[in-house]
């Protein structure tokens, strides 16, 4: 059982940086777009000498900012801290509904599922 619980652990850990990474990864194209689509409305705003062409700068650092925070910065930690609270002082939310199967409901979903397939074999058989 132990072992079980090391090797759950391990594999959480692994998706867990897969998914840093693609964090990561996804921030370098962002930032990239970014400051490319910054110089356009730079150059834009410098031609046209209208303010409308800054537009997008606003929304566009917000995205970029999330983004960074969640590869680089302390995101990760904040998310880590709030589902702690919600596993601590709002259980109900994450409870499955109907509470945890037991063993009589899987060994009863499992007959259930072989009896369907027996009804399905025969009825492939018979046509």
């Amino acid at each position: 059982m132990e072992r079980q619980i090391h090797m759950q652990n391990i594999m959480r850990e692994k998706m867990m940086a897969m998914q840093i990474a693609r964090a990561r990864e996804l921030f370098y194209w962002f930032g990239s777009f970014y400051l490319i689509s910054c110089a356009g409305m730079l150059l834009g705003f410098k031609k046209t000498r209208k303010p409308l062409t800054l537009v997008p700068f606003l929304p566009l650092t917000f995205i970029v900012g999330y983004q960074a925070d969640m590869a680089y910065g302390t995101k990760l930690h904040r998310i880590k801290g709030e589902a702690e609270n919600i596993l601590q002082h709002e259980s109900h939310l994450v409870s499955l509904p109907l509470g945890i199967p037991g063993l009589t409901a899987i060994e009863g979903a499992r007959l259930h599922h072989s009896k369907e397939e027996s009804l399905q074999k025969a009825h492939e058989v018979f046509l």
